[in-house]
């Protein structure tokens, strides 16, 4: 009788012989999952005289801090990522190619460290301000800055942190694509920029 080939047999099971390797993401998924599990058991019991006070008082701007931050940050991680790959894939400058990685030495900085030392260098007693205080005598409050210690200033901590994620992908995305699409839209009265709306940019969607 003709042996039957191991991809045809169902009683084959590849998954014996390496049973450890198969159980150990399993393992450590589950233990990532134990907070969130934890969680949402905990939505089922009574949250007590302390969670009504809450739901009361700050959740509200809570909930309504944290969509806008989400918001601000998706915005500005879409413009910044796709534009600055758009800027590096499309145009040729000096310094273009150093530009390219110069933009993912974010990936290499830790959120937080990132935002510790923004907000030591923005704050009211950081050198930024010293400094223009000593050139123009203004003192606080002859002068506006933007607060690096508020939801925008979070959001640009967050963008300036993720942004290379968008960049890496629609990067890719932009050097798969054929020079001439782009061409033949501008052969039709496109724009470049109106080129780059109706032509590279739903192209690189799927990224």
């Amino acid at each position: 009788m003709a042996r039957i080939a191991p991809f045809l047999d169902l009683s084959w099971r590849p998954w014996r012989a390496s049973a450890p390797w198969t159980l150990a993401p399993l393992v450590v998924a589950a233990i990532l999952a134990v907070p969130v599990m934890v969680v949402a058991a905990n939505l089922a019991t009574p949250g007590g005289e302390a969670w009504s006070h809450l739901v009361a008082t700050v959740l509200p701007g809570y909930v309504r801090t944290t969509m806008i931050l989400l918001a601000a940050v998706l915005a500005g991680v879409v413009v910044v990522g796709v534009g600055t790959a758009w800027t590096v894939t499309a145009w040729e400058f000096p310094g273009r190619r150093t530009l390219e990685w110069a933009l993912l030495l974010p990936l290499a900085v830790p959120a937080y460290v990132m935002a510790y030392a923004y907000t030591d260098w923005l704050q009211f007693s950081g050198p930024v301000q010293t400094w223009l205080r000593e050139v123009t005598g203004w003192q606080r409050g002859d002068y506006w800055f933007p607060d690096i210690r508020s939801v925008g200033g979070a959001a640009a901590m967050f963008v300036c942190v993720l942004y290379p994620y968008v960049y890496l992908l629609a990067r890719v995305s932009f050097m798969e694509q054929s020079p001439s699409l782009v061409e033949a839209g501008r052969t039709l009265g496109l724009a470049p920029a109106r080129a780059f709306f109706r032509v590279s940019l739903p192209m690189a969607r799927p990224a």
